[in-house]
């Protein structure tokens, strides 16, 4: 009963993409780099409220730079093989979606199981359930994220370097500089009220959106930044989590439909 759906191009493709990139042991790097660090931080941090604190400045660093420069060169180094598949009775959809898949659930599953596995071996997965499946969540939506934009880099630039130096610039825009320029707009303008543009500055940059997700259940006001701080006022912790939630997921679904549309046009 299974067997169509085992037998099918887009599952067949997307294992092939999984095994691969498993080959070139970034994946298991990547976990082993989680797990060492959340170890780490159990054994020097203390309790399981303060090595999830330690991780959030981690994950909205890490995530982003690792998911667009990783995806970015192992889509480069794919473009062989996605010309030769392109040359068969493949469909474009199959192909981007398991070229999409294949990236996403190696990273992402690294992370959950290197940040979970220390949490669980330590006892401090149920104690503090609701803050770690806060991180572990938006982990996995930046990975996302941040994958479905490095297709979009990948398929806008045929140029290796090109590509990879747009995702540097857009790591660097949103992870770096983004913050001064949300101060700066509200110091050059500090007369007028703020409250709405500083909403919509933290839902134009995915990690202001997963900060004011992992720190609005937490009394860190002063870890949430201008922007964050602002989202907590207006909309207070409840609300504003599933506004922030939505907004990341909205990061996802917006730069893969438009890399999806640019893949499916492209002439390889």
């Amino acid at each position: 009963m299974n067997a169509p759906v085992l037998r099918s191009p887009a599952i067949r493709l997307l294992s092939y993409e999984l095994r691969d990139i498993l080959r070139s042991r970034w994946a298991l790097a990547y976990a082993a780099f989680f797990l060492v660090v959340t170890d780490a931080f159990f054994r020097f941090s203390g309790g399981g409220e303060q090595v999830v604190l330690s991780l959030v400045n981690v994950v909205l660093i890490l995530i982003p730079l690792v998911s667009l420069v990783f995806g970015v060169g192992y889509l480069y180094n794919a473009r062989e093989f996605t010309e030769l598949m392109l040359a068969q009775p493949v469909r474009r959809r199959d192909l981007f979606l398991a070229l999409y898949g294949g990236l996403v659930v190696p990273l992402a599953l690294g992370f959950v199981l290197g940040v979970g596995l220390p949490f669980a071996w330590h006892g401090a997965a149920a104690e503090h359930a609701a803050p770690l499946a806060r991180l572990l969540g938006a982990g996995v939506l930046l990975t996302a994220a941040f994958l479905a934009l490095a297709i979009l880099l990948a398929v806008r630039f045929d140029d290796r370097v090109k590509g990879l130096g747009a995702a540097l610039l857009v790591w660097l825009g949103l992870a770096v500089l983004y913050d001064g320029l949300v101060l700066l707009v509200a110091y050059t303008f500090s007369a007028y009220p703020l409250e709405t543009p500083m909403l919509v500055l933290t839902a134009l940059n995915p990690i202001s959106l997963a900060r004011v997700l992992l720190l609005l259940s937490v009394d860190v006001a002063a870890l949430l930044g201008y922007t964050g701080a602002t989202f907590e006022r207006f909309f207070g912790g409840g609300l504003g989590s599933v506004v922030a939630l939505a907004a990341l997921g909205c990061w996802v679904v917006a730069p893969l439909a438009l890399a999806y549309r640019r893949f499916m046009r492209k002439d390889f």
